[in-house]
């Protein structure tokens, strides 16, 4: 029996390195691809400009920045944290961006690991190693986007044993972007469905109320510090959807990027709106579901997804939840979906289809608004899948804590 553990210790050991070997190779010939691609990391640009007028004290949402005239898109309290950014030159910027992001992909492997309760280092380095190839990784990276902080942020958060610190990786993840704001609400809804059925809330909603507390602190915070830019984002700017980008835009893989591509509008109206409620209802109910009877990494996908799906828009790079995605599907057994899903996520099919000036987006046929929906219709799909999969109640189910 020692003989065999020492064995299997020896040959994780040799493992590992070899693993972190072929991770650093792909992360180098990722890099030189991006460099060679000549990519502008313009979002990350959007940031710095964001953090200058913090320190300028101008008018935070007047901004248009890069050629692009973007706008300022998110609550003032990200404005803040982009400040340190304004003080350093945009080449070594990128270059410290690129590499943060790096990163912070590892660790976003190794908490999707961890979640899905498969977390040997060795698996961390492989995953990793392919991750960044995928599209909306790839995407994340060119632009300089902040998308892997935040689903750190939250899987940091929901992977670990509730204390004193639970929810406030939630709450700081939607003070900066309002999206992540539907994990607490699963969380708030699991609590109160749990004390309604006689069982012990106090952990769902201590983490909701620590979530909550957080939140409020980090947007308190900016009010405190940019009264004017807050007043104004909270009571005008938040519900600027079209303050985003064209909703047709084939990089918008949400309800309302679909619906505007198939109905040839810029605007699908109140059908998106219904739609958008009834899939935030059915996804709300399957991840409380899945928390209730202790499939927490099935909440936690279900989750992500249906917040990419009803947001006004989801652009491709925003679908980085794609990787915890495909490891529970891969490690519950769905190998074939989870395949299928790799292959949908890396294929880069959104940016096949016509886009860009003139709107090409209005006008697709068939073939082009199939693959301009990828992205939507395997979350949806995924969504399908994890109610199906759920064990009904009385069928031996065991419920663990949060």
């Amino acid at each position: 029996m020692s003989a065999s553990v020492t064995v299997i210790a020896f040959s994780a050991a040799r493992r590992a390195p070899a693993a972190l070997g072929v991770c650093l190779v792909s992360f180098t010939a990722f890099w030189v691809a991006q460099r060679a691609a000549h990519v502008s990391m313009i979002d990350l640009m959007v940031y710095r400009a964001e953090g200058a007028t913090v320190r300028a004290r101008g008018d935070l949402y007047a901004l248009r920045a890069t050629a692009a005239h973007l706008p300022t898109t998110y609550p003032p309290f990200a404005a803040l944290l982009f400040t340190p950014l304004s003080l350093l030159d945009t080449v070594p910027l990128r270059t410290l961006a690129t590499a943060a992001n790096l990163a912070l992909l590892v660790v976003f492997v190794r908490l999707s690991l961890i979640l899905v309760g498969h977390a040997r280092v060795e698996t961390v380095w492989w995953v990793a190693a392919s991750a960044v190839w995928c599209e909306p990784v790839w995407t994340t990276l060119r632009y300089g986007q902040v998308n892997l902080l935040l689903a750190v942020l939250v899987l940091w958060d929901l992977s670990r044993r509730p204390d004193r610190w639970a929810g406030v990786g939630l709450g700081l993840a939607a003070a900066v972007k309002l999206t992540p704001a539907l994990f607490p609400l699963v969380l708030l809804v699991t609590g109160v469905v749990a004390r309604l059925g006689g069982r012990d809330a106090e952990p769902w909603l201590r983490h909701a109320r620590g979530a909550a507390v957080a939140f409020a602190g980090a947007t308190l915070l900016a009010a405190a510090v940019l009264p004017y830019d807050s007043w104004r984002f909270w009571t005008d700017m938040v519900f600027r959807a079209g303050r985003v980008g064209h909703a047709e835009d084939t990089a918008n893989q949400a309800l309302r990027g679909v619906l505007a591509r198939l109905l040839h509008t810029p605007d699908p109206g109140a059908l998106w709106a219904v739609l958008a409620a009834v899939v935030a209802a059915l996804g709300l109910a399957v991840a409380v579901a899945a928390e209730l009877r202790g499939r927490r990494a099935w909440a936690v996908c279900v989750c992500a997804v249906t917040a990419l799906l009803i947001s006004p828009v989801s652009w491709t790079h925003h679908w980085v939840w794609c990787v915890p995605l495909v490891l529970l599907l891969w490690t519950r057994g769905h190998r074939a979906v989870a395949l299928g899903s790799l292959l949908v996520f890396c294929s880069y099919a959104p940016w096949w289809v016509p886009h860009g000036a003139g709107r090409p987006e209005m006008h697709q046929g068939g073939v082009e608004l199939t693959l301009s929906a990828l992205y939507g219709g395997a979350g949806a799909l995924f969504l399908v899948l994890a109610w199906t999969s759920l064990p009904r109640p009385g069928a031996g189910a065991v419920r663990v804590k949060p």
